[in-house]
């Protein structure tokens, strides 16, 4: 096992700036007549630290606009912190937005290597490792056809398959495996599971308490940008639950007046 962090993030903030000055339609200027004009500053995440360890399988646990996404969009470089910094060690595999890197007029076949290539391998290295994306994807009978006319289930297969192939020290996932059927969502557990055991560190978001219990031994729970709790999942995942269940009692009450 490695000594040090896998990843570790120091007091980050993230803050998007959006501009209302602009209108598409005359329906939208009729929806937003009351904010034209106006810039609106969004702060997404607040002062986030912690530190995931090599070999550990670490989730994000939190409700819809908790910056759950925006977090690991700044882990994989996608975004860049307003403040703070982000130190990530060692390949990372990203698999974040559903077709993220696809082209949806290209076949899964060239989608293959253009996304092996965008991940950080070379292409001589994704086209003799196709046989075994294919496979583990089970895309055989539509690896010629078109993206577009792909599910959203065929596409995280896809994408799922391709990024475990760059061969990562730590694998990014963003509920990626929630659009896919059963028997290929536990065959993607299955991976997890081995990649852990192999000593691969793991950063994924979840709503489901049954997965975080399954695979994670150490959650975070994010409430308004901000760590609402971290630990043990068992515990946090109860905490978290009681909280959402309080909240829809909540609004429960307030729609009967």
């Amino acid at each position: 096992m490695r000594e040090g962090a896998a990843i570790r993030v120091s007091h980050v903030s993230k803050t998007f700036i959006i501009n209302h000055q602009g209108v598409g339609s005359l329906k939208t200027a009729f929806m937003s007549r009351y904010r034209i004009g106006e810039i609106e500053k969004r702060e997404v995440l607040k002062d986030i630290s912690f530190e995931v360890k090599w070999g550990e399988c670490f989730a994000l646990l939190g409700n819809n606009g908790a910056g759950k996404s925006t977090l690991l969009s700044l882990i994989a470089r996608v975004y860049r912190p307003t403040e703070g910094t982000i130190e990530v060690n060692g390949r990372v595999a990203p698999l974040l937005e559903l077709g993220a890197g696809f082209h949806p007029d290209l076949t899964g076949l060239e989608n293959i290597v253009i996304n092996g290539v965008i991940l950080g391998m070379k292409r001589k290295e994704v086209i003799e490792k196709i046989p075994s994306i294919i496979e583990f994807a089970e895309l055989e009978a539509s690896i010629d056809a078109p993206l577009r006319t792909y599910s959203s289930g065929m596409m995280a297969r896809l994408g799922f398959a391709t990024a475990i192939h760059t061969n990562p020290d730590v694998l990014i996932v963003d509920e990626a495996l929630s659009v896919g059927d059963y028997a290929f969502t536990q065959k993607c557990f299955r991976y997890i599971q081995s990649f852990r055991a192999n000593g691969g560190t793991i950063l994924f978001v979840s709503h489901d308490a049954t997965t975080i219990r399954q695979v994670a031994n150490h959650v975070i729970w994010l409430k308004d940008g901000r760590i609402e709790a971290e630990g043990d999942p068992n515990e946090i995942t109860d905490r978290y639950l009681a909280y959402m269940t309080a909240k829809s009692e909540q609004q429960r009450l307030a729609e009967q007046g």
